[in-house]
């Protein structure tokens, strides 16, 4: 089969090599299948730059997230059968940047709502934004929530999942194509960070109040900005750090604003909890099958843009998710 793999660490653009591999074979508990379609995350990037949590050992072929079609199970899987079109997380190192990949037997049957890229988006950005506002933040009805990187994978996933709840959404982006973006996903009070004085809007929009939960995939210099829209009584998600810097809050802060910080670390629930992943995609899944929710995917990329695919998403010029297929 032909793959992307890394075999020495560094920006994707750079390690990156397309390889004649062998077609992995699934161990106990894991399926192969024929990849369909393999979503672009922001993990893929840090794990081929050796800053992931989860580091494997080189070399590895990337791509944490995809939908692919069940063509060999593993000793002991019985809930799956060959033919079976299955979304979610990737066994590393057999990641789904390539034509056959390995997957737990524990991922889900992709909704037959949803064709291939649309399935293969679904579940990390999706269930992150599902376990951080309605589980962690406990967002109640009326609730203004803003959101950060607002057209951007997970960003959007949120203000979906938002809208759909009937809360207020504030998106904040940057640039005038993601504002449109953030617009056409119904967000209510648009953000251009590169134009707009982001504290004062928020103010605005919320008389003077602020916002009463916080999405934050981003981090850094922006988690600064958002401490001074946090609603009293609020909360702010840390979802992920994508702006590079992980911030050490004055806690200061919190107490006199008496707002909370929560952590998100949604592939954990896999080890601690499973039960609220299978929770999360049954929610998902009849979004999707009554047509509540449909990801934005703004490219489709053949085999040989994959590498150049994950730099512009490592560079914050992605809007939506980006998509891969390696039959292209």
């Amino acid at each position: 089969m032909k793959a992307w793999q890394v075999q020495e660490l560094g920006d994707p653009g750079d390690v990156l090599q397309q390889v004649e591999l062998d077609a992995p074979s699934p161990g106990p508990g894991q399926v192969a299948v024929k990849v369909r379609s393999a979503a672009l995350n922001f993990p893929d990037v840090l794990m081929c730059q050796g800053l992931y949590q989860v580091r494997p050992d080189l070399p590895f072929v990337p791509g944490v997230e995809l939908c692919g079609e069940v063509t060999a199970l593993g000793e002991g899987v019985d809930n799956l059968q060959v033919g079976d079109r299955l979304m979610g997380g990737s066994a590393i190192p057999a990641g789904g940047f390539a034509q056959f990949a390995l997957m737990p037997a524990t991922n889900f049957k992709a909704p037959e709502s949803l064709d291939d890229d649309a399935a293969a988006v679904l579940m990390i950005a999706y269930q992150t934004a599902w376990a951080a506002l309605y589980r962690r933040a406990e967002l109640r009805p009326g609730e203004t929530v803003l959101v950060q990187s607002a057209a951007g994978g997970v960003g959007s996933a949120a203000v979906q999942l938002a809208k759909i709840g009937g809360n207020p959404v504030i998106a904040i982006v940057g640039g005038a194509e993601k504002a449109e973006a953030a617009k056409a996903l119904g967000a209510d009070v648009v953000i251009d960070r590169t134009a707009e004085d982001v504290v004062a809007r928020v103010k605005e929009a919320t008389d003077g109040k602020g916002a009463d939960v916080i999405f934050d995939p981003v981090g850094g210099d922006a988690y600064d900005l958002l401490t001074k829209c946090v609603a009293f009584e609020g909360r702010i998600v840390l979802v992920g750090f994508a702006g590079g810097r992980i911030q050490a809050p004055p806690l200061n802060h919190a107490l006199i604003k008496n707002y909370s910080i929560l952590g998100l670390h949604w592939g954990y629930y896999n080890v601690k909890k499973p039960e609220v992943i299978v929770e999360g995609n049954e929610f998902l899944s009849s979004l999707a099958d009554a047509g509540k929710i449909k990801p934005l995917i703004s490219r489709r990329l053949s085999f040989g843009e994959l590498p150049d695919g994950l730099e512009e998403l490592a560079a914050g010029k992605t809007i939506g998710r980006l998509v891969w297929h390696p039959t292209a």
